[in-house]
């Protein structure tokens, strides 16, 4: 374990004097990479499972990315920032997928009354429609996800729980720059 020079003993996170923390410290890190690995791994397989479901449903015209941007949007109206805020997606990325979904009739955008810099968007009715087939695939799979992959209600609420801690870290780690 690296030791900051001028740190104690006491402020190093699981320092014993046996060595037993060095053990416990490598299996922390070696789940800890693995975790951050199938974060990864699961957005990109998320994104595959919409995009089959797309071309399963003759949905060509947009991918899996601007789909799941359509989902996240709901009902709701938002500016591109909130979007960002939200943390589903980086800002270029944003940007161009909203313009993209603006120009083929999924999106509508209106300038804000307060402030005509700003803009807000919110789905047509074809943006619903694909709002919905998400929704209608998560559903399928929730009729499944427990018989078959094994995965009931407590295993979700403390999956839930322990990535929404992650998620506080990391935006703690950016905030005060730890």
């Amino acid at each position: 374990m690296a030791v900051h020079q001028g740190a104690r003993k006491s402020e190093m996170i699981g320092y014993e004097p046996n060595g037993a923390a060095n053990a416990s410290a490598e299996d922390l890190r070696s789940s800890y990479l693995q975790l951050l690995h199938l974060v990864e791994r699961l957005h990109r397989q998320l994104l595959d499972v919409i995009k089959d479901e797309l071309e399963r449903l003759g949905q060509t015209d947009i991918n899996s990315v601007q789909a799941l941007l359509l989902y996240n949007i709901g009902d709701s109206e938002l500016t591109p920032g909130e979007l960002r805020s939200r943390g589903h997606y980086l800002g270029s990325n944003v940007s161009y997928n909203l313009k993209q979904l603006i120009d083929k009739g999924y999106i509508r955008d209106q300038r804000s009354n307060v402030d005509r810099r700003s803009k807000r968007v919110s789905l047509t009715q074809a943006g619903l429609e694909v709002r919905d087939r998400l929704a209608a695939l998560y559903d399928r799979q929730l009729g499944s996800v427990e018989q078959v992959g094994g995965v009931d209600i407590a295993l979700v609420e403390t999956t839930n729980k322990t990535l929404q801690r992650l998620e506080r870290f990391w935006a703690d780690q950016v905030r005060f720059r730890l």
